[in-house]
């Protein structure tokens, strides 16, 4: 049975601590406006200050949606979902608000030495209803680990800021300074308005505040779908290596070729009887 509680029971917070994925929904009020849906990952990025307020650090992407809805509206939902464990499903109705990369406000919930890289802004959401339903139909599925291209991708603009900051130090004051290449180039290209046209990301793109990022030592060509061979890979040899070891660790080759020289042996036996048996000489 769903049951509406007016904040958040304090039986469900620490189960949305553990969550490792949730969404986000919002629409615009247009008749013909796009609805959105969009999932959001990465630990420690959705925080629960008490009962009726949460936030999240929204990530860049080629999209706005989100906060293009939130400055016309403010209404959105978050939706979690047990995949292990008894089955959950639970919504955070709420009013939602933005602050973006750059503003002091921004910078209250995630100061700029903490923030993730590609970090654009701050949803904070101020809750009015939580609803909570059984997600009977939802399947099992096991957690492998975080996906680490998007932080790449979004250290390897910010380190072109940086650098972009760096050629500039030397052009004089009031002298116009050529465009970057980096994330607030990206987020002036892709950020600025929605898909029909709301207008979104404000003034994260022209911000004079900087990114601090001195090196990154991922690669995002090969850290995400490598790291998923290889865990299917070292899933098999541990599969592997379980039918050879015994339940207390032990190793039980040698039983267990025993046992197969065993039933080899018995199967000559058996074929050499039923030849016997129909008068054929058997060497």
């Amino acid at each position: 049975m769903g049951q509406f509680f007016e904040e958040i029971p304090s039986s469900q917070i620490s189960w949305i601590k553990q969550q490792k994925v949730f969404w986000v929904a919002t629409a615009p009020l247009a008749e013909d406006g796009h609805v959105n849906v969009s999932p959001k990952g990465y630990d420690q990025t959705f925080h629960i200050v008490d009962s009726q307020r949460v936030w999240y650090e929204d990530l860049s992407g080629s999209g706005t949606e989100t906060i293009a809805h939130l400055r016309e509206n403010r209404r959105i939902t978050i939706l979690f979902v047990a995949f292990e464990g008894p089955p959950k499903l639970v919504r955070l109705f709420g009013k939602g608000t933005v602050h973006e990369f750059g503003t002091p406000e921004y910078e209250e919930f995630v100061p700029i030495e903490k923030r993730l890289a590609g970090s654009r802004a701050v949803i904070v959401v101020d809750v009015h209803k939580v609803g909570t339903s059984c997600g009977f139909s939802i399947p099992f599925f096991d957690y492998r680990c975080e996906r680490m291209k998007h932080v790449t991708m979004g250290a390897t603009f910010e380190l072109k800021d940086i650098a972009h900051e760096a050629s500039c130090s030397n052009i004089p004051e009031g002298q116009p300074k050529p465009k970057g290449q980096g994330l607030k180039h990206y987020w002036e290209l892709n950020n600025l308005k929605s898909i029909d046209g709301l207008p979104a990301l404000e003034s994260a793109h022209n911000s004079e505040v900087g990114f601090i990022r001195e090196e990154w030592e991922g690669n995002r060509e090969k850290d995400d779908e490598s790291i998923g061979r290889n865990r299917k890979v070292e899933k098999k040899e541990e599969i592997a290596k379980a039918v050879v070891k015994g339940e207390d660790g032990r190793d039980d080759r040698m039983v267990i070729g025993f046992i197969l020289g065993l039933l080899a042996s018995a199967v000559v036996i058996g074929l050499r009887r039923a030849l016997e048996a129909r008068g054929m000489v058997v060497p």
